[in-house]
């Protein structure tokens, strides 16, 4: 059981750190919007770059995508320790991660292009990305699931070979089985190989 939630909380912990990593990384991937200012308060995207906010929030699914996908196939490598202790913690740290990638993302594009105070009607500002739909947030720990799901549907062990029969492991190991008995094996009576008197016929010497 230790050892299972010591995995388990690795699992969780390294997920949200790649997360934070690739959040990172997203901050300087996304693309910022350009308007200008049309009014106090007020602007107006130039040509083609509306299209930036859907390129941002398209990164940011493509990369939870992507972290999702290994490293639930990184928690099914942990052969010993497979269980729903690891899936919880695969989704609660896929979930943190997301949340991670999100909120440092977000923090990087801001201090790559800061929004302007107070703009001035006709100046050229730059807004950073951002995550606009938090439905980007469960593509992550949606997809992570459904592949270690799909990984242990795939399993023909009952243990997912782990070793052990409960749900919870090291309480409960499974016994080798025993080895079957070796068939017996049946000698024949040895045959007499001396001729049978009364089958044997008089030589000629016996008349």
């Amino acid at each position: 059981m230790r050892r299972e939630l010591r995995a388990a909380l690795a699992v969780g912990v390294g997920v949200l750190v790649v997360g934070a990593l690739l959040g990172v990384a997203w901050g300087f991937l996304a693309p910022a919007e350009r308007l200008i200012v049309v009014a106090d308060g007020r602007g107006a995207p130039l040509t083609g770059e509306s299209m930036h906010r859907f390129d941002a929030l398209a990164i940011f699914v493509c990369l939870g995508a992507g972290l999702g996908l290994v490293s639930a196939a990184a928690a099914w490598r942990a052969r010993s320790v497979r269980g729903p202790l690891l899936l919880v913690a695969l989704l609660l740290g896929s979930f943190a991660g997301a949340y991670a990638m999100a909120d440092i993302g977000e923090l990087v594009a801001e201090m790559r292009n800061p929004r302007p105070d107070d703009p001035l009607v006709g100046q050229i500002v730059t807004l950073p990305a951002e995550v606009e739909a938090w439905q980007a947030l469960l593509i992550q720990p949606l997809l992570a699931g459904l592949v270690f799901l799909f990984l242990a549907a795939l399993s023909t062990a009952e243990d997912l070979g782990t070793g052990f029969t409960g749900p919870f492991g090291e309480s409960r190991p499974v016994r080798a089985a025993e080895p079957e008995p070796e068939p017996a094996v049946y000698t024949p009576y040895p045959q007499d190989t001396a001729p049978d008197p009364r089958w044997s016929r008089p030589g000629p010497s016996e008349h």
